[in-house]
């Protein structure tokens, strides 16, 4: 670990290996204590005062009570639920889908301070990123300038006669057309300088069985990618012929394309005013809501709604409405995508309209102010299952009477709001004829049901978790454990110890590797009088690990962290390493009185 780490500037990387770039300890150390980690984190999440520190729920999994601390303390941040943590820099990675070296460039932005392009040494692996970015800018421009082509006019006739487009929409999205050809995409981004490698490695030309290249887009509509920072990230393409197949043909995840993390037209629509957010199936519905001044509208990207887009949409505050297709799909996909955000603790609202096949269709029927008031009477999707039951069942009928009720009550237990719950008991039960108790008490039974299957499945969670955690431990007892914890979080509180520390234990005590690699770490670092960071930490440890040692700092006995604890956790990792390494079988008499005599002079 000596050499050029020692150095006053330093290699920071990644745990991904995406690049190595060379920045100061003093540089990113000056960052953090101008960028306090609860003031970043208040942008994003509202956090409340707990004791000595803040908590919220956390952005980065389902939860409804708060697991997410923030330690002012140490200017980091852990979950309890998840695991995860670390310092400003990791928080910023992780809610802005960021590579370490551009969060470090996004708080620079933030905070004022000039990040130091000077000092950048790209890899092979951070040059190949940029380069599918330059590519995929240098692919927008060609399918943008194909529009003027002879070819291309006949698609600009369409977007603009067919789909109701103005020139200035389709210039503000990027909007373009790839030839009918097998080679022209390839060849202009060849005479550009850019390999072939590179070309494919941004997923614009393919490999033929023959062992050539050609190009994956072609005769198709073209529709850019752009993620919050305005880079090109991939494209999405739409066939001319309605009874193509595939209609949507999208770019494959690469270096610099995510599906899961990315919505189409969030670069526009986090500008929004809007109270809301709507959330489309379809390009063209997104850009068409945008042109009638609906700006708040995305779309996922071929793909069915992730819980990364669910949350990548809650950190704006705003309220969710779907206003997906209205066939069977765009129903049962509306109806999942309910779910998901109810998952995070949304009651997202759904548009549903008749006499048109999607948003794009209807504002072009019945114009932007019928489509709005749609808007303003959305409701949720368990309301829209209510009131389509009578349309489903026969209440003349005894028995699909029976089946409306059931249906009713299965819908009704998933509502949260114990007051919204029996006013719709309430109506039913006026509509029916029916006495209240009798449906109160089926829905009581089915929220039982409920709870108790999801206590068993968060039981079951439970168990794979600690026996997964058992199997990292490598069947170490978790006071052993414990012990190597508190000896690594007295290092870090109070490094003029580690001397003494050195010459009572050694890292073959730690029985866990990444325990060991912090503890020379902590003892090196002390020694060449290095600022002690996580941002240095990433060195050795990978996003789990970082996360525990974040646990670790911040545990509560940091400030009962005493000299009498220290020897109390030496004597521990004393007593196991012996017992793990001594064998009485194999011992004569005169050691094993040797070995008693040992374990009496460790008790006193």
């Amino acid at each position: 670990m000596k050499g050029d780490r020692r150095e006053k500037n330093t290699y920071i990387s990644s745990f991904k290996g995406l690049f190595m770039v060379k920045l100061s300890e003093e540089f990113i150390f000056r960052l953090k204590s101008v960028c306090d980690i609860a003031s970043i984190v208040s942008n994003y999440l509202e956090l409340k005062q707990s004791g000595r520190n803040r908590k919220c729920c956390c952005p980065f999994h389902s939860e409804k009570t708060p697991s997410f601390f923030i330690f002012e303390e140490t200017n980091s941040f852990y979950c309890f639920g998840c695991g995860i943590g670390g310092d400003v820099i990791t928080f910023i990675e992780k809610i802005e889908n960021l590579e370490y070296v551009e969060a470090v460039r996004f708080l620079c932005k933030m905070s004022g301070i000039e990040f130091p392009e000077e000092e950048n040494i790209p890899n092979e692996e951070l040059n190949l990123r940029r380069k599918i970015l330059e590519i995929n800018k240098k692919a927008a421009r060609f399918f943008f300038e194909n529009l003027k082509t002879n070819e291309g006019k006949r698609v600009l006739l369409y977007l603009i006669k067919k789909r109701g487009l103005k020139k200035k929409t389709i210039l503000k999205f990027g909007l373009g057309y790839s030839l009918n050809s097998w080679f022209s995409l390839k060849n202009y981004l060849v005479n550009l300088g850019y390999s072939l490698k590179e070309i494919a490695a941004a997923d614009l030309i393919l490999r033929s069985k023959k062992g050539g290249f050609y190009d994956k887009f072609r005769g198709r509509v073209m529709f850019p990618i752009i993620d919050l920072k305005g880079d090109v990230v991939g494209f999405g393409a739409r066939s001319l012929e309605e009874a193509s197949s595939p209609k949507y043909l999208n770019s494959s995840e690469t270096k610099a394309f995510k599906k899961s993390t990315l919505l189409y037209g969030l670069n526009f629509a986090k500008n929004s005013r809007m109270e809301n957010f709507l959330l489309c199936e379809g390009y063209l519905d997104v850009i068409s809501l945008h042109q009638s001044g609906i700006d708040s509208a995305v779309a996922t990207l071929g793909t069915a709604l992730t819980k990364n887009q669910t949350r990548l949409l809650l950190r704006h505050n705003k309220e969710i409405v779907l206003s997906y297709d209205m066939d069977l799909a765009g129903k049962k996909a509306a109806k999942k995508a309910s779910e998901l955000f109810c998952e995070v603790g949304i009651k997202a609202k759904v548009l549903f309209y008749e006499k048109a096949k999607d948003p794009d269709e209807y504002i072009r029927k019945f114009g932007i102010d019928s489509f709005e008031k749609l808007i303003s009477s959305a409701s949720t999707y368990e309301k829209y299952e209510i009131d389509s039951l009578e349309e489903k069942f026969n209440l003349n009928n005894l028995d699909e009477k029976r089946r409306y009720i059931e249906e009713f009550c299965k819908i009704i237990a998933k509502e949260k709001d114990s007051l919204k719950r029996e006013i719709e008991i309430g109506q039913i039960c006026q509509r029916l004829s029916l006495e209240k108790f009798v449906i109160s008490a089926h829905v009581k039974y089915l929220i039982k049901k409920n709870e108790i299957s999801k206590i068993k499945n968060l039981d079951r969670d439970f168990l794979r978790e600690r026996f997964k955690k058992n199997k990292q431990n490598n069947g170490v007892p978790q006071k052993v454990i414990n012990a190597q914890e508190g000896i690594l979080r007295f290092i870090y509180y109070n490094p003029d110890k580690t001397g003494y520390i050195e010459q009572q234990i050694e890292k073959d005590f730690f029985n866990l590797e990444w325990h060991k690699k912090v503890f020379c770490f902590l003892l090196e670092a002390y020694k060449e009088k290095d600022i002690l960071d996580f941002s240095n930490l990433r060195e050795i440890l990978d996003e789990h690990c970082l996360g525990e040692f974040s646990r670790i700092i911040n545990s509560k006995t940091v400030f009962l962290n005493t000299f009498d604890e220290l020897n109390d956790y030496i004597k521990i990792l004393k007593d196991y390493f012996e017992e793990k390494n001594i064998s009485l079988k194999d011992m004569s008499l005169k050691d094993i009185d040797s070995y008693i005599k040992k374990k009496a002079d460790l008790k006193r």
